[in-house]
């Protein structure tokens, strides 16, 4: 039997619902991956709910936790490490700190960064330095990148309102962060003037081309927190067993769309992450990629 493939995740945990870790690592372990999560905060719950308890870990515990894993000699089989919201520069630090660990002990290991800077709606909701902290040290080290659109435009400086400006912006992003990455965008939340009412896309750009998947909308309103976070995952964790940049996006759109269309069922606050489970390893409701570049 094959040996599971690794994961070093660093984002931030909550004990009640789903967002960061708390979102991406159940996902992840369902599709068989061991996942070495590390907490950047650990905290009641998420702060959409406006009051949550618990502690921001300095970035000096991250990098010991990580060391500590370079100490059991286990980074050599880290086949990926990923990031999500970062609280300040330093803890962006500390991530690529243990990127460069890893990638010394294994140079194949893949960088998947999920830009979390804001949204449509919210604006920028991370600290002052974090866009640009993340356009000119984060970004270039990326293998894979998961923006959502405001997070695409942010980066880029391009507005979106055409699938020729996201396929324009992606590619500029690509190219800005040249000799290393990223090797491949994906865009959450597209939204365009081009898309019929009541539909939403998720688009993938890399060298080899550009598709993209259109979804209903689900009316869920407020937008539940974790969305993204799941995506990323997904996105990661079917690219790395594939391989496969077409079946990756339509497999891991296709289970988020399942989890969310199972929420809005329920008509729960949270995202329906465990009950949705046989939807990260084979999704009820397939979604097809059409390609656009």
């Amino acid at each position: 039997m094959r040996a599971p493939l690794n994961i070093l995740s660093i984002q931030s945990w909550v004990s009640y619902g789903h967002v960061g870790n708390a979102a991406a690592v159940f996902p992840l372990q369902r599709m068989g991956f061991e996942v070495w999560a590390v907490h950047t905060v650990q905290f009641s719950n998420h702060t959409g709910y406006g009051q949550y308890k618990g502690s921001v870990f300095t970035p000096e515990h991250l990098t010991a936790v990580v060391q500590g894993i370079a100490e059991r000699g286990a980074l050599e089989a880290c086949d990926a490490v990923l990031s999500g919201y970062m609280g300040s520069g330093a803890t962006a630090e500390a991530i690529l700190w243990a990127l460069e660990r890893v990638r010394e002990a294994n140079p194949q290991a893949l960088y998947c960064c999920d830009p979390v800077m804001g949204d449509v709606g919210r604006g920028v909701f991370v600290r002052p330095e974090i866009p640009e902290v993340m356009r000119s040290q984060v970004v270039p080290q990326a293998d894979i990148l998961t923006p959502n659109l405001f997070e695409l435009e942010l980066l880029s400086g391009h507005r979106i309102k055409t699938l020729d400006q996201a396929l324009e912006a992606a590619d500029a992003l690509r190219e800005q962060s040249r000799p290393q990455g990223p090797r491949i965008v994906l865009v959450s939340s597209l939204l365009r003037q081009d898309v019929p009412s009541g539909h939403i896309e998720t688009l993938a750009v890399a060298e080899g081309g550009a598709w993209v998947v259109q979804t209903p909308m689900i009316p869920l309103e407020p937008p539940r927190n974790g969305a993204g976070d799941v995506l990323a995952a997904l996105f990661l964790g079917n690219y790395l067993k594939t391989q496969d940049l077409v079946v990756s996006l339509e497999n891991s759109v296709s289970a988020l769309y399942n989890l969310l269309e199972l929420t809005h069922r329920r008509g729960t606050r949270e995202i329906q992450l465990v009950a949705a489970q046989e939807e990260y390893v084979n999704p009820s409701r397939r979604f097809l990629a059409e390609r656009v570049g």
